[in-house]
């Protein structure tokens, strides 16, 4: 039985979460061939959630611990709690259930415009994303490997700085960090809280090779399991142009990868900043 990768209107389609009932909330998972639900997929739809509650206000942050893995097949449940309203913050914390059991629990919280300082770091010296190749091209050598998934086509286009996981495998002298432009392949509406949502989605995944190029792996090579996530949205991400992930991973220990990235508009504006936590090791720990 082949299967149908998720495309960008899947993926978008899936975040806008359905409402039913003040603080209740149900979505339909993204499936695939081991019906897992993906960690990314999920924590975008807990924040999406939890925004529907703060009308007028934005997220700056959200904060999120995986439990369960849960069946990709079936919907899950997300009830959201109003923790709090202030003049500028609110608060929202989301968990999200399946069967009764909770596969994630998570820390929103939302801002309202306010002036300020403006500062942030400078975007690392990368060649521009035009000169670099597409991802299926650099691993085209590869494409025989596990039913062409290095080739496969993705919701978003990915072009490397730095080697990623499969082609650093067989470097004598892998890269410390990750560095990827990437881009929706499709247009996607002008809607700065999906846009937020996407990046969760797209971080949970990509922030993962970082750890897994110390280690000399690959997402389909080991086992392994989203542990935290949290991202910190400090601008408006522009999702029309080209987006710079800076990935690095500072320690690994005790079957532990952590990995941080800092994400960069076309502009070299900061637009957001992401820790994140993986287990790799047996299934079911």
């Amino acid at each position: 039985m082949s299967y149908r990768w998720p495309t960008l209107a899947d993926i978008v389609e899936t975040l806008q979460v359905d409402q039913v009932g003040d603080d209740d909330f149900v979505a339909t998972q993204l499936d695939n061939p081991a019906h897992h639900i993906v960690g990314g997929h999920l924590a975008g739809q807990a924040l999406m959630a939890a925004s529907r509650t703060v009308p007028g206000r934005t997220p700056h942050s959200v904060h999120v611990y995986y439990l369960r893995a849960g069946d990709a097949r079936r919907p899950v449940d997300f009830h959201v709690v109003r923790s709090r309203d202030g003049g500028t913050l609110s608060t929202r914390q989301v968990t999200a259930r399946q069967d009764d059991e909770v596969l994630l629990e998570a820390l929103a919280s939302f801002s309202a415009p306010v002036g300020g300082l403006d500062h942030h770091a400078p975007m690392v010296d990368v060649p521009d994303p035009e000169s670099l190749i597409p991802v299926h091209e650099q691993l085209a050598a590869y494409a025989g490997e596990h039913g062409g998934h290095w080739v496969r086509p993705q919701p978003f286009e990915r072009r490397y700085v730095d080697a990623p996981p499969r082609l650093a495998m067989d470097l004598s002298d892998p890269p410390d960090r990750v560095r990827m432009w990437w881009r929706p392949t499709e247009p996607v509406p002008d809607d700065e809280v999906l846009h937020s949502c996407l990046l969760t989605y797209l971080s949970g995944t990509s922030m993962l090779e970082a750890a897994m190029v110390v280690r000399r792996t690959t997402p389909v090579t080991t086992f392994n399991a989203l542990i935290d996530h949290a991202l910190w949205f400090h601008r408006p991400v522009d999702l029309s142009d080209w987006v710079l992930s800076d990935h690095f991973s500072p320690s690994a220990i005790d079957g532990r990868g952590l990995s941080t990235a800092t994400t960069y508009n076309r502009s070299g504006s900061v637009v957001c900043v992401a820790t994140q936590e993986s287990y790799f090791g047996r299934s079911g720990s």
